[in-house]
């Protein structure tokens, strides 16, 4: 099953909560919140309280992307926010095991990210303790990046890994997905779609997430 999980950063703030309805409207599923805390990437946006406000205005579950430094000390805050699912990044935290546990423990869906040049191979030992890896296809920090097209082959070897250990987690990705990238990314395996600009950027919210989701359909017919 194919999800379109529409990032907030790129979002109208003075509007989110109408261009938000715009883009459920248009078939968008999961919401994602990157949270940045001007260290881990060079940018600052939100914090728990937009969450919390977000949270008020859906009942959509709200994927919050963690690219932060010590994540532990925040998840349980995001978790009281309403935050469904927690992503943290493997080349954030020390003891990423951990990481993953605490997410667990607070009652959120599970997931692990790497960055463009973090090898899949990293997340061997933990990938049967996540429900999603998020693969970046843009590096961290800034909306409205260019893709990556490496990702597409990341994409590919985590699907080779996750048959061979017989494993359920989902491959989300991020950075870059619009219409000229969408069918690469989920003809080779990708699940979970999280778009900011090709979604809020410029046009109806709701018209470009139904264009979207359309190619990404289309482009489940022709995986090999």
């Amino acid at each position: 099953m194919i999800e379109l999980a529409p990032s907030i950063l790129s979002a109208d703030f003075a509007r989110l909560a109408d261009e938000v309805t715009l883009a459920v409207e248009g078939g968008a599923t999961l919401l994602h919140v990157d949270v940045m805390d001007g260290h881990f990437v060079p940018n600052i946006t939100i914090g728990p309280p937009v969450v919390a406000s977000l949270r008020k205005a859906t009942e959509l579950p709200l994927d919050v992307h963690l690219m932060i430094e010590n994540p532990d000390l925040y998840v349980p805050a995001f978790a009281d926010a309403g935050a469904d699912w927690i992503s943290v990044h493997q080349e954030a935290t020390r003891h990423l095991n951990r990481s993953l546990d605490l997410v667990r423990k607070h009652g959120c869906q599970v997931g692990v990210v790497i960055n463009p040049a973090t090898p899949v191979q990293t997340l061997g030992e933990v990938l049967d303790m996540v429900d999603f890896v998020l693969v970046m296809s843009v590096n961290p920090g800034f909306g409205g990046q260019k893709f990556i097209p490496g990702s597409v082959e990341k994409i590919r070897k985590l699907v080779t890994m996750r048959n061979a250990k017989g494993v359920d987690f989902r491959i989300e990705v991020d950075g870059g997905i619009a219409l000229d990238t969408v069918g690469d990314v989920v003809r080779a395996g990708a699940e979970i779609l999280v778009a900011g600009n090709a979604v809020f950027g410029r046009g109806n919210p709701k018209e470009n997430a139904e264009k979207l989701l359309k190619a990404a359909h289309e482009a489940t017919l022709q995986k090999v």
